[in-house]
């Protein structure tokens, strides 16, 4: 379920939200990261993910941002679980008048093949495969991101 603005907004403001990040990774050490194009973190390199929508199993909530965020479905079985991680952000995704505070639960993804059909849309403007080593030295990749890779 989706809420309007002035909901999310109180929601936002009120209590942390809960999301599932997708760390995607191939067989040359490489992390799929997308370039935000929204607050928080907007600019910055960061793990595919999304919010866990209310009375959205966990199951169904993976399969449907791997299908939205990386343009193919998976299943929560093909991951592995990495845990859940604190994001805190200076901003909101309307403005800076609030914080945000997500906990987002972490699941590590590794890849074969390639991905055909990743989505530029509202969430990133463009998509790189970055080896492991560079996103952990890069000032571009959000700090938040960094972590799973520690």
């Amino acid at each position: 379920m989706f809420l309007d603005k002035e909901t999310f907004s109180t929601v936002i403001a009120s209590t942390p939200l809960v999301s599932i990040d997708l760390v995607i990774t191939n067989d040359k050490d490489e992390a799929l990261l997308g370039q935000r194009l929204n607050r928080p973190a907007k600019g910055y390199w960061f793990v595919p993910g999304g919010r866990i929508l209310k009375d959205e199993p966990l199951a169904n909530a993976f399969k449907r941002l791997t299908q939205e965020e990386l343009g193919e479905e998976f299943k929560i079985e093909q991951a592995s679980l990495l845990g859940p991680y604190d994001h805190f952000y200076q901003d909101n995704v309307f403005g800076d008048e609030f914080t945000t505070h997500y906990v987002a639960i972490a699941y590590k993804l590794k890849l074969t093949s390639p991905l055909e059909n990743l989505p530029l849309d509202k969430q990133h403007g463009s998509y790189q495969w970055m080896p492991i080593s560079e996103l952990l030295e890069s000032n571009q990749v959000h700090k938040h991101t960094k972590w799973y890779f520690m």
